[in-house]
């Protein structure tokens, strides 16, 4: 079987650690969970918030779940630090409960590569604030055009 790479690869420098925040943003954008899980080894641990858990099949039972609760879910990162095969990134994103309540979350994330590139541990923490939809910041192209 041919190993799995995920360029860039690790050491990264500022353009390639600026790729690898972007790619994470559009995969996450995509809100396809088998998408987005196929950046991670498949054993990645993560930590997200208060959740523990280890491997892709976990990884994309989380994010199904996550995408049923936030709706319209559009996210920006950007990135913090790097150093290595170690990227910080700050993040915003905004969603809707069920109900139509917004809300954004801001936080930080701890990334952890292998040397084929993909993410080999992500830790995350964050806080959500309600917020009015005529607050929002984020929209995907298709909406961007008739929010502003």
């Amino acid at each position: 079987m041919t190993q799995e790479m995920k360029p860039p690869l690790p050491p990264f420098t500022l353009e390639t650690a600026k790729k690898k925040v972007q790619a994470a943003e559009d995969a996450w954008n995509s809100r396809d969970p088998e998408r987005v899980s196929l950046a991670y080894t498949p054993d990645s641990e993560w930590r997200n918030r208060d959740e523990f858990f280890v491997g892709r099949d976990a990884i994309r039972e989380f994010l199904t779940r996550k995408w049923q609760k936030e709706l319209d879910y559009r996210l920006m990162k950007e990135l913090w630090a790097f150093t290595g095969n170690k990227i910080s990134v700050r993040f915003e994103y905004e969603w809707h409960d069920a109900a139509g309540q917004w809300f954004r979350t801001h936080g930080n994330e701890h990334w952890e590569f292998a040397d084929n590139g993909l993410m080999r541990r992500r830790d995350m923490s964050a806080n959500d604030v309600r917020i009015d939809e005529s607050e929002r910041r984020y929209f995907a192209p298709e909406e961007a055009g008739a929010a502003r």
